[in-house]
């Protein structure tokens, strides 16, 4: 690339011209302001001290040294301390050329005998369904996979079913008092909802008895431990631990309906995974590193029998580990989990994308394991995302006012079709060609409202703004690719496309704009792949997509009298329909080839 190129050609000319020992990569190159000539622009401040040169002789010593080295390099300016050089045409030119075929331009491909990176996602409980938080975290997931994927990595996807605990009980208990039997083919209800009911049911009469109790004089934290639905719900956890088989019975046929119903949810969001671990399956390999833990002397146990660490020496405080009737804690079973997913992968690095009010479980996790001598604790690494609230508020699964994800998409999906009906965008088609495109812009246009905001922000959604088909929105990116398949398409009947590469006499403004746009594409993904931002993925495409979309307005294409001029047009709309296609995929958004 051009880039590293320059890079070279400056720090050669700073060792010759004025002895000076940089390496390329300390060169500096920036994208020149919109308001200057050029292309790429060298601050070359640094460098005037030990020049002893003022910085406009320095900047200009240097220009005319790559310019006689670098033969890309057209011309170069100098403004103060700020070298800026504009590339030949000819270089964007062979640029395009290179490109028009490339169907994986701007991916690299993972190394051979690369270890893998490990991403935790979705990690969602077994006693409601998705919604509108798990639909980030899995967005998130997925893309961060997908991107690092783009950039050369090994990449496996894993999903750690929070399938066991307190919170399940819940569900199985309120099922057992209030359920008749209830099933999803008797109620017709998905698995997961149906759970997620009898989840909301307990929350219901269990508020009921602390009233109760307050009333008779008790304090609401000892109300909260005494009310006989949280006490029995602490002992059917104790007998499921234990291997009571008419409780273990009941907990496998509710997590069934559950399985069923995230399968389907999971479809729908495109979404999948290379490996599925499940707390019940990890929680003893966690409780085993907790003896282990005691044996060595890291550990403690107060004299209710729980379990701890004490990590008041890190800056923290003390954790638990196990509770007082042997019950693990997240804690345990992620100790446990931690273990198998090393053993299984040996992997370079494990990353978990958990929201951030997890922050201070994962500092525990990797202090933990670092006390018990797993020095690969130093791989873990926390992808810490904030909340999305919607603009009527915070959602509460307890209470049942969470956005469920199935009723989002399905919601979506009606909102495409009017969207798109209004604007005409479906003309042509079959109902089930037209069933598909709704699909694919409601997702579109849910992964890219999500995906577009920096992880770590909170965010407020708002579907009706995502599925707009003018701004920075999924749909405008995806009806600008179908845009350019159609012009492509047209020119394949012309037989255009299909030329040998072209070399124009000279660029306007707005292909070269387009051009330089395609052309920062592979640095843009290796940024966003080391910052684990799919943000900066979104924002590239829709700059890319503002930038054809300038280009085409401004620009002749199929009506350009001038055969090669026509043809390398068509070529870069071909290049940068691919592009849009790769960074939405990263996405994990699909572009139609009409609309």
């Amino acid at each position: 690339m051009i880039e590293n190129k320059l890079q070279q050609a400056v720090a050669s000319a700073l060792k010759n011209l004025y002895g000076i020992d940089a390496t390329p990569e300390s060169v500096v190159l920036q994208t020149t302001k919109k308001e200057f000539t050029g292309d790429y622009t060298i601050v070359v401040f640094p460098y005037v001290k030990q020049a002893r040169k003022s910085p406009e002789m320095v900047a200009n010593d240097l220009g005319a040294a790559v310019k006689q080295t670098v033969e890309e390099v057209s011309d170069y300016n100098v403004i103060k301390g700020f070298l800026n050089f504009s590339i030949a045409d000819s270089y964007w030119n062979s640029f395009v050329s290179q490109n028009r075929n490339n169907e994986n331009y701007g991916l690299k491909a993972p190394a051979a005998d690369e270890k893998p990176i490990v991403v935790e996602y979705s990690s969602p409980n077994t006693n409601k369904p998705l919604h509108l938080g798990h639909i980030r975290n899995n967005l998130l997931g997925w893309s961060v996979s997908e991107l690092l994927s783009a950039n050369g990595a090994n990449v496996k996807k894993v999903n750690l079913v929070n399938d066991r605990g307190i919170h399940i009980c819940k569900s199985m208990l309120a099922w057992l008092r209030y359920g008749n039997g209830e099933t999803p083919e008797s109620s017709g209800m998905k698995g997961d909802h149906l759970v997620g009911k009898y989840y909301v049911e307990f929350d219901k009469h269990y508020k009921e008895e602390i009233k109760q109790l307050m009333a008779q004089g008790m304090e609401e934290e000892e109300a909260k431990k005494q009310a006989p639905l949280m006490v029995e719900a602490q002992r059917m956890l104790k007998r499921w631990e234990e291997g009571d088989k008419e409780v273990r019975d009941l907990w496998t046929k509710m997590n069934s309906w559950v399985y069923a119903g995230f399968d389907e949810t999971y479809n729908r969001l495109g979404v999948s995974f290379d490996k599925v671990y499940y707390e019940s399956n990890t929680y003893l390999l966690g409780k085993e590193l907790v003896q282990k833990g005691l044996d060595m002397g890291v550990l403690f146990r107060k004299e209710d029998g729980s379990v701890w660490c004490d990590l008041t020496a890190d800056g923290l405080d003390q954790k638990l580990l196990l509770r007082k009737d042997g019950t693990s804690v997240y804690m345990t079973q992620d100790l446990g989990t931690a273990l198998l997913r090393t053993q299984d992968f040996d992997a370079k690095q494990l990353i978990y994308v958990v929201g951030n009010e997890q922050d201070y479980h994962f500092k525990v996790l990797k202090l933990v394991l670092g006390k018990l001598g797993f020095d690969w604790g130093e791989k873990l690494y926390h992808l810490s995302y904030g909340m999305v609230e919607l603009p009527n508020g915070k959602m509460k699964s307890r209470e049942g006012t969470v956005v469920d994800a199935d009723d989002l998409i399905s919601e979506m999906e009606a909102t495409a079709e009017e969207m798109s009906r209004e604007h005409g965008k479906n003309d042509g088609m079959s109902e089930q060609q037209l069933k598909e495109l709704y699909h694919i812009l409601a997702l579109g246009a849910l992964k890219y409202f999500i995906l577009k905001v920096d992880p770590a922000k909170n965010m407020l959604f708002n579907p009706a703004e995502s599925i707009d088909f003018n701004g920075n929105t999924g749909p405008f990116i995806q009806y600008t690719h179908a845009r350019i398949r159609s012009i492509v398409r047209k020119a394949e009947e012309q037989g255009i496309h299909d030329q040998e590469p072209v070399v124009v006499p000279a660029l306007n403004e707005k292909e070269r704009a387009v051009i330089k746009c395609l052309h920062d594409m592979p640095g843009i993904i290796s940024s966003a792949a080391e910052n684990y931002s799919p943000a900066m993925i979104a924002n590239y495409a829709y700059d890319l997509a503002k930038s054809f979309n300038s280009f085409y307005q401004d620009t002749p294409i199929l009506r350009e009298e001038n055969v090669a001029v026509k043809t390398f047009r068509v070529q870069l709309c071909a290049v940068v329909a691919q592009a849009i296609k790769n960074t939405m995929r990263i996405l994990g958004i699909e572009v139609p080839e009409r609309m």
